[in-house]
């Protein structure tokens, strides 16, 4: 590649996760699958939800948000990996690279914040059951989710104002499968150390402060939970919030390893792993959790199922 800089760069090359044919096209296979069970998982989640009143409540908006979160950055980063897993030219404009990145930040920050507000809502649910329906309004719902959609638009905002002070002048390849912050920062080639403090910052700020308040929802959950003296009474306890706890436990894991650790420990290729889980396989277990250990999106699906089957019944 010719030397350039940031004004004449016009595509970057995504190396994307292998350089062998056949395992690219054991891939495809498998994400597109994942992609088709991501894109079904969630839009009928939030069709259940939608269509069944039994679960307008706020958990379920929150659900209904997540799902579409997990929907959207999945389609922000999947569509495009599939396809340079079948072509040889594994090229992407400049303003494709950059809006990629805007939107993968920006929803992924504000799934964090979404996170946080179910936990709130479980903590709220759980130890302070009697004032629930007036502490998780219509009104305050609908303000923790425009609240999250904001600081995740307020971190993107930062992160491209940032990284679009690059020059880039070496270099277009880009060693992931996908327009992520550190592999774009890796081919600057001017001092990066700033920029790179300032995104630390953010996203640090994003995580930490989403995951203190997750820590805290549950520790007073846990808290009552144990002063509940019926095992009975522990386990439906428990229930209500576990499959939460888990998505969280999965998403903010893969997340910490990617993000919060010192640079000299990184490795490509376990990074990109761990991207392969939050982009591509998170977004399709979400649904799952939430339905498959979940009895009353059971019953709602049944409910709706038998509707239907009423109205073609009488048809």
């Amino acid at each position: 590649m010719g030397r350039r800089n940031n004004t004449d760069v016009s595509d970057f090359i995504l190396m994307g996760l292998t350089d062998s044919e056949e395992i690219r096209l054991v891939l495809f296979d498998l994400f597109l699958l994942i992609y088709l069970v991501t894109v079904l998982g969630n839009a009928g989640m939030i069709l259940i939800i939608r269509l069944d009143i039994q679960l307008h409540t706020p958990m379920y908006f929150f659900l209904s948000h997540l799902s579409f979160l997990d929907l959207s950055y999945s389609t922000v980063i999947t569509p495009k990996t599939l396809e340079n897993l079948l072509t040889s030219t594994k090229y992407i404009s400049f303003g494709g690279c950059f809006t990629q990145m805007y939107f993968f930040v920006f929803l992924a920050a504000s799934e964090c914040f979404l996170l946080s507000s179910m936990a709130y809502d479980r903590y709220v649910a759980i130890c302070n059951p009697l004032q629930y329906p007036v502490i998780m309004s219509t009104t305050r719902c609908h303000s923790l989710v425009t609240a999250s959609y904001v600081i995740g638009f307020s971190d993107s905002f930062v992160n491209v104002i940032c990284m679009n002070t690059l020059h880039f002048c070496d270099s277009n390849v880009v060693h992931h499968f996908f327009c992520d912050t550190t592999p774009i920062l890796a081919l600057s080639c001017t001092d990066t150390h700033d920029i790179e403090l300032m995104i630390f910052i953010v996203a640090g700020s994003t995580l930490m402060v989403s995951l203190i308040t997750i820590s805290v929802s549950y520790t007073a959950i846990l808290s009552t939970i144990l002063k509940i003296s019926s095992t009975s009474g522990k386990r439906k306890a428990f229930s209500t919030c576990a499959s939460h706890l888990l998505g969280v436990t999965i998403f903010y894991g893969t997340m910490i390893f990617t993000y919060l650790k010192p640079s000299e420990s990184s490795s490509l290729g376990k990074d990109q792993i761990a991207s392969v889980f939050y982009t591509i396989v998170i977004p399709m277990l979400n649904p799952l959790i939430y339905s498959l250990r979940n009895k009353e999106v059971k019953n709602a699906l049944i409910r709706l199922v038998q509707k239907r089957g009423s109205i073609r019944h009488l048809r």
